[in-house]
């Protein structure tokens, strides 16, 4: 009687090679634009596309990534957002490893297609297109908002309209673009709430996942959280965006947090600018950046 034949291995998935790798950022930098490479590429203008100045890495900068820039995910628990001191999350941040640029880049392009085709909840109904993020794979602050509206669901991109605008002018006010090197922008929700209405909890639920895995890939320094959707989501609470703004806060996941007002609440408010001066000033001077002389 014959021997049976010995039953196949199981397939083994090989790591990507590099050329692998080099494709898939590729073609990331081809969907974002590649703005975040412009600085070096050949002949580029070194006056338009130079970085903000700012102190070289030291320890707890973005030259020092894998000792300083790192948190696992928002744990999502409900209550007060701890004081800027620290502890056990700031200690989990602080000791998780970097995760290499080819394997960010290709995650997050991996789970922007994963949000084109979402359809955990009802907004994948109404979107004309959905609103993953736009900035650099290397940010050392990720701006979150609360969701998109009209001109964002038209154009796929973040804060393109009045409040974007006033965000842009926000930005370049402490040194910062969302073109630079130093920069990241979404939003909570990747869909826009019909006629712009507050953001559902299951909504948010559904697509929480999606922030807290940004932020695990970009690491950044600094959050900056506008408006009170936005640092409610992030700092795994209840309270008020006027008691939360003003001071930097710790996320349950380790992210150091700057709420402040959004800027579509600033164009209706104009006189709470000056608060929001005061918490920009915070975010620059945590970011080592030297606020540029106001025209």
């Amino acid at each position: 009687m014959p021997a049976e034949p010995s039953p196949s291995p199981p397939a083994v998935r090989t790591p990507p090679t590099p050329l692998e790798e080099a494709a898939v950022l590729l073609a990331w930098l081809r969907r974002s634009g590649g703005r975040w490479l412009a600085a070096d590429a050949p002949g580029a203008d070194a006056g338009s596309l130079a970085a903000p100045s700012r102190p070289g890495p030291a320890a707890g900068s973005h030259g020092a990534r894998p000792a300083a820039r790192t948190a696992p995910g928002n744990t999502g628990k409900q209550g007060s957002p701890g004081p800027d001191v620290g502890g056990v999350a700031a200690a989990r941040a602080a000791s998780a490893p970097a995760i290499p640029l080819p394997e960010r880049v290709a995650a997050l392009a991996r789970m922007a297609d994963d949000v084109a085709s979402c359809k955990r909840c009802r907004l994948c109904e109404t979107r004309t297109r959905t609103v993953f993020g736009v900035g650099s794979p290397t940010a050392r602050l990720v701006v979150v908002g609360e969701a998109p509206g009209a001109d964002e669901d038209r154009q796929g991109e973040p804060f393109v309209g009045r409040a974007g605008q006033l965000l842009d002018r926000m930005l370049g006010a402490i040194g910062l673009s969302r073109d630079g090197d130093d920069v990241y922008i979404c939003n909570v929700l990747k869909c826009r709430p019909p006629g712009n209405r507050d953001p559902h909890l299951d909504e948010v639920g559904a697509c929480r996942a999606f922030l807290d895995e940004q932020l695990r890939l970009l690491k950044p320094e600094v959050v900056l959280a506008l408006g009170a959707p936005a640092a409610r989501t992030v700092l795994g609470t209840h309270r008020g965006i006027s008691s939360l703004r003003g001071r930097f806060l710790t996320s349950p996941a380790g992210w150091r947090v700057m709420p402040t007002w959004h800027p579509a609440y600033l164009l209706r408010q104009p006189d709470a600018k000056r608060e929001a001066w005061a918490d920009l000033q915070k975010v620059a001077a945590a970011l080592g950046l030297s606020i540029p002389p106001r025209a």
